[in-house]
């Protein structure tokens, strides 16, 4: 004779079965999200961002190292040689920030940019009619 054991949280499921306080569960009858997919090991991260509709959640370090690698088809909305300084002025402060530490995020080893070059790269740009890369 084999005896039966149910612990006290199985005989709670099962009594709010047989309630049926599982009946017509959002999701009920519907695949499982994600099933068949490749895991994805911050499919939680992904999932909080687009259920709080987060954007631009990016550390500030990271912020510069997007801008930077972005740093061409920025400038070539600059209407002015002057703009395009400023604007290679002001991302080299946030990079310099950022190499020291002041900024919050993980730790960047980016290159200033040099400004004539970045002029040089508009101009270049405005010239030929191409769009930036």
């Amino acid at each position: 004779m084999t005896s039966w054991y149910e612990s006290r949280i199985d005989r709670q499921i099962r009594e709010a079965q047989e309630r049926g306080d599982f009946d017509d569960l959002p999701g009920a009858g519907k695949p499982i999200p994600g099933q068949g997919e490749p895991y994805d090991e911050d499919w939680w991260l992904r999932d909080f961002v687009r259920r709080e509709n987060l954007t631009d959640v990016l550390p500030d370090t990271l912020k510069v190292r997007r801008d930077r690698e972005n740093l061409a088809r920025a400038l070539a909305l600059k209407p002015t040689e002057a703009a395009v300084r400023e604007a290679v002025a002001e991302l080299n402060v946030r990079i310099d920030k950022a190499r020291r530490g002041m900024l919050d995020g993980p730790p960047v080893a980016l290159p200033t940019v040099d400004e004539d070059e970045a002029v040089e790269a508009w101009r270049a740009a405005r010239g030929s009619g191409r769009p930036p890369a």
